[in-house]
């Protein structure tokens, strides 16, 4: 029976190996990209202009149109594209729970999808599987780990994942872009918030150790849910199964844990996922650049954060 938990030492290794082979049998596809920085709020978000969107739009239309037999309950594309999953993009097996593969439609290179074995819906409350999966892996490298929790919160599968990419983000400034920002977090209790973020969200600091074990696991979850709490998104039942009352994205990052509800999914057409809280931001062409430039990205940030309940913001913001 083959190993199903990960080997330190072996994921980045893994990584390497396994990109140059999926580039070589197509089966990885890099998006390429153009960049910027803008300046905003004390934070230099990197703005990527991408040029070949248009070639993962017809590759999601015939996979759908071919695999109308590995439809999951609820996904309206109608495929799932870890169910089977491209042997040609696995990585490693990660845990009895989860298993590592590379992002096929790359723009940040060595991206890596922590996904779930069996089938679990996008939008189901994270579990301490999830986090024992997603510490393992960001022990092997200096990495950023996010979730995008639901459709409005930028998930594109309805198949659980959470992801990973290498730090640093960019090759000039901070390795990651909100890192001054979250460096002066105010702390009350477990839970705090971050004074130069005007939305909405909620930080947890969480030390991340050279070798996480169960304890860490254990805690990351306890935080996730108390930041769940502070921000307001309860926690209902459909179909007899827990899944959170609103969308949201979550960041893990070597700092601690940044929590962020989500209002919508998009801003006049540019879809905002975590990374965007991150300070990473993702356009398809100059005239979307020219939006982030005229609005400015806190602003776009603020426009898609938030519940309806109206959650104040970090202290000494309006």
């Amino acid at each position: 029976m083959p190993h199903r938990s990960l080997l330190p030492g072996t994921l980045w290794p893994a990584v390497l190996r396994q990109t140059q082979r999926a580039l070589r049998s197509g089966a990885l596809r890099p998006i390429e990209t153009s960049q910027a920085g803008i300046d905003d709020g004390g934070v230099r978000f990197l703005v990527r202009q991408v040029s070949s969107l248009a070639r993962k739009d017809r590759d999601r239309d015939q996979r759908n149109a071919g695999r109308k037999d590995n439809a999951v309950p609820g996904n309206q594309a109608g495929a799932d594209p870890f169910l089977p999953h491209d042997p040609d993009l696995f990585v490693a097996d990660v845990s009895e729970t989860h298993i590592a593969l590379l992002n096929k439609f790359n723009v940040l290179d060595h991206h890596l999808l922590i996904v779930t074995r069996r089938f679990e819906p996008q939008d189901a409350l994270l579990n301490l599987a999830d986090f024992e999966a997603l510490l393992a892996c960001m022990a092997e490298f200096d990495g950023l780990g996010f979730y995008n929790g639901g459709t409005v919160a930028g998930a594109s599968q309805r198949h659980k994942h959470l992801q990973l990419v290498p730090l640093p983000l960019a090759s000039e400034g901070p390795a990651l872009p909100i890192a001054p920002l979250l460096a002066a977090a105010r702390i009350d209790g477990a839970v705090g918030t971050v004074p130069g973020l005007a939305f909405p969200h909620a930080f947890a600091p969480l030390a991340l150790p050279a070798a996480p074990g169960p304890a860490l696991a254990r805690t990351a979850l306890e935080r996730y849910r108390a930041l769940l709490e502070a921000v307001g998104v309860r926690t209902i039942h459909v179909d007899g199964e827990p899944q959170p009352s609103a969308p949201y994205n979550l960041l893990v990052t070597p700092l601690g844990m940044l929590l962020v509800p989500r209002l919508a999914e998009s801003v006049e057409g540019i879809s905002v996922n975590t990374l965007g809280f991150a300070g990473s931001f993702f356009v398809r062409n100059e005239a979307q650049m020219h939006t982030i430039e005229r609005l400015g990205p806190m602003a776009m940030l603020r426009q898609v954060a938030g519940l309806a309940s109206a959650l104040p913001v970090a202290p000494g913001r309006k």
